[in-house]
């Protein structure tokens, strides 16, 4: 297992060593934790290829020092103006893989450009010059790489075009061996000279939409065009006396909120950490957060979703009180998709950033755009073609998204920045986190190391299921399934459960970096 790494001045967590070690050069060449974390998201587009890139979304939470406060930005990007449920006539639901898939337009590039305007010191073409070198002169390809590209050539069967970037010679790349992307470098290139309209408004946005069109794509300049992300106010709960930060909606953020203010009836220190009654809490105040979010969840410009009560301790306590000890509620869940990247960074002004993005699917729909060596993402495909469903798809629309960087503050000051990969395990994985650093004292890389469940979240089928980590008590897991749980055993670190990184600032100043033993990433602190 990983050891704690301790930072005196600065820190950076990230799911590849090669991405947290370019945010620490940035930081060292005198870029602040925004110039860093712009730089370690677009190195995981390229070193980390198949969980995020330039195709996808991505989410913000950041603290500025001298401003004193929490801000969100909003990366994701609103459906085609002229991708209707028409489109699918004939079909029960969005293809899930190909150009059907493509209905989004991508938020990550206009995120840089606007996180940088905002509090970047550096300029794009500085920041970016990390991963244009990975993309140009190649990188040792991932274990993580190499599971996924192994677990998915039948898709790279189907989309040739896709083949020729991630595979060499109809192979998958072996672990360590030189990858290389020169089409990514390119765009990486054009865009770090160009800036940011040259991807959406100008040429680079014209062939990216020329290709989808030729495959059949639904996407138009317009759309792109169009695109704009959003400055928005995060959401804030309480949890042990701290203050907790998640993006609102689109972002499933609040579910985060839910389950603490759930748990926050209950003294978990009288449950022994590790315990039935610890695993059984955790898991049914989860569950009861999902059915609401579930109901309410999409995009905020086309559907009220009621915050205020959502986030209420009163009903917090309702929900509290409605969950047996002893017996586990029956919810069925819904599949969505669990690959994506979380980072954080802390410079030694007091800044710190939290944020996660996605492809949605690993390596996203599939289809490349052409000669940029952009894979596009398909998290459009979650939409639902049921027009009294929530979350139905409508033109310009925001999906339901399963990105959700967190941050808690103490005394208005950053204390725990944290997240982690895994669609339906995000914010049960970051509810492990949290309980466990404030309520346990754990630092963050125990925290992460310790066994952990992830309930419902799979691929294909809806289901109910209960994965746990085979280091759980034998005993416990004899428990949960006397209760109701349908417990399914995994490896004893099982890369099912999600990426998690966190950051956590001590009260000398310290900076104590956790990444996840199921990822290749690295805490580099200085």
């Amino acid at each position: 297992m990983k050891e704690a790494i301790v930072g005196t001045k600065s820190m950076v967590v990230s799911p590849h060593y090669l991405a947290s070690a370019a945010g620490n050069a940035i930081l060292r060449k005198g870029g602040n934790a925004f110039d860093a974390a712009v730089a370690v998201s677009a190195c995981l587009a390229v070193v980390y290829p198949h969980m995020t890139g330039l195709g996808g979304d991505s989410f913000w939470l950041m603290y500025k020092k001298s401003d004193g406060k929490v801000r969100a930005y909003n990366g994701s990007g609103r459906s085609g103006h002229r991708v209707t449920r028409e489109k699918f006539s004939g079909q029960t639901s969005i293809p899930t893989r190909g150009i059907q898939s493509v209905i989004t337009v991508p938020g990550m590039v206009d995120s840089w450009d606007a996180v940088l305007k905002e509090y970047g010191r550096l300029s794009l073409a500085d920041v970016l010059e990390p991963a244009i070198q990975y993309a140009s002169f190649g990188f040792p390809f991932s274990k993580d790489q190499y599971v996924n590209t192994l677990h998915n050539m039948k898709l790279f069967e189907e989309q040739p075009d896709t083949a020729s970037i991630f595979l060499l010679q109809d192979r998958a790349p072996r672990i360590n061996e030189k990858f290389v992307q020169t089409h990514l470098a390119a765009t990486l290139k054009e865009i770090a000279e160009k800036g940011r309209d040259h991807f959406y408004k100008g040429g680079m946005a014209k062939r990216i939409v020329s290709s989808l069109q030729e495959k059949g794509g639904l996407l138009e300049m317009e759309d792109f065009a169009d695109h704009y992300g959003s400055w928005v106010e995060p959401l804030s709960s309480s949890y042990r006396g701290y203050t907790l930060f998640q993006v609102p909606p689109n972002s499933q953020g609040f579910v985060g909120l839910m389950a603490l203010n759930i748990l926050e009836n209950y003294d978990l220190s009288t449950i022994c950490h590790g315990s039935y009654e610890y695993y059984h809490i955790l898991i049914e105040s989860l569950k009861r957060s999902f059915q609401d979010r579930n109901q309410f969840l999409t995009d905020p410009d086309f559907s009220s979703i009621p915050l205020e009560k959502l986030l209420s301790k009163t009903y917090a306590k309702e929900m509290a009180e409605s969950i047996n000890l002893h017996k586990a509620n029956d919810v069925m869940t819904q599949p969505i998709g669990n690959d994506t990247a979380h980072a954080a960074v802390v410079d030694e002004e007091g800044n710190a950033v939290s944020f996660i993005q996605s492809l949605y699917f690993e390596f996203g729909s599939g289809v490349v755009a052409g000669d940029t060596g952009i894979l596009m993402q398909n998290r459009g495909s979650f939409f639902s073609l049921d027009p009294s469903h929530v979350n139905c798809l409508e033109p310009r629309k925001r999906t339901f998204h399963t990105l959700m960087p967190a941050m808690a503050c103490k005394n208005g000051k950053p204390f725990i920045i944290y997240g982690t990969q895994g669609g339906e395990g995000q914010p049960q994985t970051q509810t492990v986190m949290i309980t466990r650093m404030i309520d346990y004292n754990m630092n963050p890389q125990k925290a992460i190391n310790e066994p952990r469940f992830v309930w419902g979240r799979t691929w294909g089928e809806a289901t109910q299921e209960l994965k746990i980590e085979s280091r759980i008590d034998p005993e416990v897991a004899k428990a949960l399934e006397a209760a109701g749980h349908i417990v399914k055993k995994v490896n004893e670190v099982d890369k099912v459960m999600g990426h998690a990184n966190a950051i956590l600032i001590d009260d000398q100043g310290f900076l104590h970096g956790g990444v996840d033993p199921r990822s290749d990433g690295a805490a580099i602190g200085w």
